[in-house]
């Protein structure tokens, strides 16, 4: 296994060296992306790519929402031979204590995605929360599984070429807020294991929040409607996974 960590960053730059010194004891390659920050915020991602060698700096010329710089991100990962990335927001509300778990899980079943799930602290808006539980509701439904237990959680670990397989494929995946959960059902649909495991976490320390209610929460809505339509075609195919990962279980 040949890992590093993607962190794309849109308006948390103040919060990005926090995150970046959390990571450089691992020594593995760090790829930062740039998705299309003002100036005030590119000073700060500049300033970080100068001071640690173990950057690597994507720039964006525009804001493409978290998914385009996730894809971005894995795309120069892939090009840098890495065959593994842990995803992680530049914001600091992931426990990075986390981090080498995840990555002794990734090592020990290097075709799955570890997934955290979130244990929240009192700073959670409880409407957030609660909006979780059904939204995680919905993606059980597509999956015909609960190995996903959370979905929107931006901190977990990809096999790169998995990822890069459902990239290449001609499926749609959202750039913007329903990336998460886009990209994680689909590559659950391919066969991709997932292995969830928690994590805390705590609201931006910067006190900025990319969020939306209204147009994320119509985004997301949208990309669940996109994937209840793709599980009905691909019914099938899921029953035969849940009956073969059923046999499994049991076997082990």
């Amino acid at each position: 296994m040949i890992p590093g960590f993607v962190v794309p960053v849109y308006n948390h730059g103040a919060a990005l060296e926090g995150v970046i010194k959390n990571l450089i004891s691992f020594n593995y390659p760090i790829i930062i992306v740039d998705d299309g920050n003002n100036e005030a915020n590119k000073a700060y991602i500049n300033d970080v790519a100068s001071k640690y060698p173990l950057v690597t700096l994507v720039t964006r010329p525009k804001n493409g929402g978290k998914g385009q710089a996730m894809k971005d991100g894995v795309r120069k990962a892939k090009e840098m031979g890495l065959t593994h990335i842990l995803q992680i927001d530049s914001d600091g509300q992931h426990d990075a204590s986390r981090v080498g778990y995840f990555l002794e899980q990734a090592e020990k079943y290097p075709e799955a995605i570890i997934c955290g799930y979130p244990e929240y602290d009192k700073s959670a808006p409880k409407a957030r929360v609660n909006g979780r539980k059904i939204a995680n509701g919905w993606v059980h439904i597509v999956t015909l599984s609960n190995e996903i237990v959370d979905a929107l959680i931006g901190f977990r670990v990809y096999p790169v070429d998995s990822y890069i397989k459902v990239l290449d494929s001609p499926v749609y995946i959202d750039s913007r807020m329903g990336y998460d959960v886009d990209i994680l059902v689909k590559m659950y649909w391919i066969g991709t294991p997932v292995i969830s495991e928690p994590v805390k976490v705590s609201y931006p320390t910067d006190g900025i929040s990319n969020f939306r209610n209204v147009r994320d929460n119509l985004r997301i809505s949208g990309t669940y409607a996109r994937l209840c339509l793709g599980m009905f075609i691909r019914l099938p195919k899921l029953i035969v996974m849940k009956i073969k990962r059923g046999k499994a279980k049991k076997a082990a």
